[in-house]
């Protein structure tokens, strides 16, 4: 098991550190970006513009609704897909930004990334897409990269080996 927790968060470094601080700059702002701007927008805020306050359910109620128009299995779970989702992005792009458990956060970024891509944006055409197709490929290379030396995920697996 150890060995297994061991390949999930050594990561890879690049012959120079000068590429490791490119991917964690990149990292960086696309986590904080899809945290702040994407993930914590579907967790709603407690207020109306006119001042009114709403309760959690109707706070977080129209997500849930979006998800379920996807059909199929979403249908199904739709309350479970919206948080996963929202977790992916708000959770995981902080995850992500800071090089904390990042193949994990960028796998779960990328599952929601192609949901995005392929059930949302795809009848609105490619230009909707871009946004959903940016977070999808920083998350792969992320996924298989790992933090780089520039991570907590660095630091950890430091102290373990």
């Amino acid at each position: 098991m150890k060995k297994i927790i061991n390949i999930i968060i050594t990561p890879i470094t690049q012959k120079h550190w000068f590429a490791d601080l490119t991917f964690a700059c990149v990292r960086f702002i696309c986590g904080i970006l899809l945290s702040i701007d994407f993930g914590s927008s579907k967790f709603g805020m407690p207020w109306t513009p006119d001042g009114q306050n709403l309760s959690l359910f109707e706070v977080s109620a129209w997500f849930p609704k979006d998800v379920a128009e996807y059909g199929g299995i979403f249908a199904l779970m739709p309350v479970f897909f919206a948080w996963m989702g929202a977790f992916s992005e708000a959770v995981g792009g902080i995850f992500l930004a800071f090089g904390f458990k990042t193949r994990i956060a960028s796998f779960l970024i990328m599952c929601t990334m192609l949901v995005a891509i392929f059930m949302q944006k795809w009848a609105q055409g490619t230009w909707a897409m871009l946004p959903a197709m940016g977070f999808l490929w920083i998350a792969i290379y992320h996924t298989y990269l790992g933090s780089g030396r520039f991570g907590i995920d660095y630091l950890i697996s430091k102290k373990l080996n």
